[in-house]
């Protein structure tokens, strides 16, 4: 009996699902300590409006990066995860979307220059500008899509991990007053260039070379449109709104917003490895076992909906003790801040497993689309009303609405269609699907 369930213990161990979990809960884990190890530094030796200007220039950065990245995390995954088995297909798939980022890049790099004229912190402060630009170009062209396409992710989460630890150690060696911020986003960029580097060596070992062509070029775009399109709208109401916000109030108000959010998503990223195994495994069964897909998806919900709940709990009643901690007494502000985005952990796992686990799989790439475009210009639209007038404390229900207007659309039209994962699983079960 005990050799029996020690077996079924190493068979459980070494199946891919958890051995990717476990990989991507190690960079997880590591995204998660970086901040908590580091914003309590620079929270404490930046001050408010010096942290307050490296969030501004990080929010940019991140609209960036999600150009670079084109939603390529999602599209070229779920390509890679199709063809697996096509060494020409993935040879083709892989110079498509390097000579996309290459393109990207350079309108990237053309925006920057827009921005540093159009935008007066960055008119002010060019350096930060484009430090920013290094740590959101290096950022895009990470190479974990290749690797989580094929589910073998432990090599390239170790290189991610191991880069992330060197950067945060650069971090409090060189990072001492205000002025040293861009130091920041030039260590954290190093980490993300070498990460890049390493991986592209590891994807042409098992890949031949093959320069893009305009035509390769051309269809990694038009793969990754519908992707762009949804990355592009959820930054709306997630990763920029430091940016929006600075737009409108002083880079203080940015500091409090900025330290509240990120202790935020720091709860909220722990759910990210569930999110990232189970999406090239459900993009694989939805076309091969669509009822095994359906009770995988409610084995989603179940998981990151409680873990959500939990999550969003812990961080509403322990936000006093949580900014204290975190950020410092200069930071007290944020307190009211955080509380309105604990809401925001049980909408997004939700939507998540709902949205991206199942609606993209099932190839409801418009109809999402659509949803996620209406609720990045409701928080674009509320952001631009409430952020002069309430500050971070309007920015902040700006997003949670938005989130609530994703979740509750999502689902509504996954029951409109008759496609609800928990209704289908439960109707496979009784033989009725």
């Amino acid at each position: 009996m005990k050799l029996g369930s020690e077996s079924c213990f190493s068979r459980f161990l070494g199946h891919t699902l958890v051995q990717n979990a476990v990989s991507l809960y190690g960079v997880q884990i590591a995204n998660y300590l970086v901040p908590l190890i580091t914003v309590p530094y620079l929270a404490r030796v930046l001050g408010a409006a010096g942290w307050g200007m490296v969030a501004f220039a990080q929010a940019f950065g991140s609209y960036v990066a999600l150009l670079g990245e084109y939603g390529f995390a999602l599209s070229a995954t779920r390509e890679v995860a199709r063809h697996r088995d096509s060494m020409e297909r993935l040879t083709g798939i892989l110079a498509g979307v390097m000579g996309a980022k290459g393109l990207l890049a350079v309108i990237s790099l053309l925006a920057a220059w827009l921005a540093g004229w159009l935008v007066p912190i960055f008119r002010e402060n060019p350096g930060l500008l484009w430090t920013g630009m290094f740590w959101a170009l290096t950022r895009a062209f990470s190479m974990m899509w290749f690797f989580q396409g094929f589910e073998r992710m432990q090599v390239i989460a170790a290189v991610e991990i191991t880069l992330q630890a060197l950067a945060t150690i650069g971090i409090f060696v060189l990072v001492h007053d205000p002025q040293d911020g861009w130091r920041v986003l030039v260590l954290q960029g190093l980490g993300y260039f070498v990460s890049f580097t390493i991986g592209s060596a590891m994807a042409y070992r098992q890949l031949p070379f093959r320069l893009p062509t305009w035509r390769s070029t051309w269809e990694a775009l038009r793969m990754g449109w519908t992707m762009f399109l949804f990355r592009g709208s959820v930054s709306l109401y997630t990763v920029g709104n430091a940016f929006i916000l600075g737009l409108f109030v002083s880079p203080q108000i940015v500091g409090y917003y900025a330290g509240a959010e990120k202790t935020s998503r720091a709860f909220l990223g722990l759910l990210n490895p569930i999110s990232q195994t189970l999406y090239p495994r459900l993009s694989h069964l939805v076309h091969t076992a669509r009822d095994r897909a359906a009770q995988l998806a409610r084995i989603g919900v179940a998981v990151m909906g409680l873990g959500g709940v939990l999550m969003g709990a812990l961080v509403f009643f322990l936000a006093p003790l949580l900014v204290r901690i975190v950020l410092g007494g200069e930071f007290a502000a944020a307190v009211p801040i955080l509380r309105i985005l604990a809401l925001l952990p049980p909408l997004i796992a939700l939507s998540n497993v709902f949205g991206i686990q199942w609606m993209l799989p099932l190839g409801l790439d418009r109809a999402f689309n659509t949803i996620i475009i209406l609720a990045g210009l409701i928080n674009l639209g509320l952001a631009v009303v409430f952020a002069p007038l309430f500050g971070g404390v309007g920015m902040a229900w700006a997003v949670v609405t938005a989130e609530i207007f994703v979740t509750g659309g999502i689902y509504l039209l996954l029951r409109l269609r008759k496609l609800d994962p928990m209704s289908y699983a439960a109707n496979a079960q009784g033989g009725i699907v």
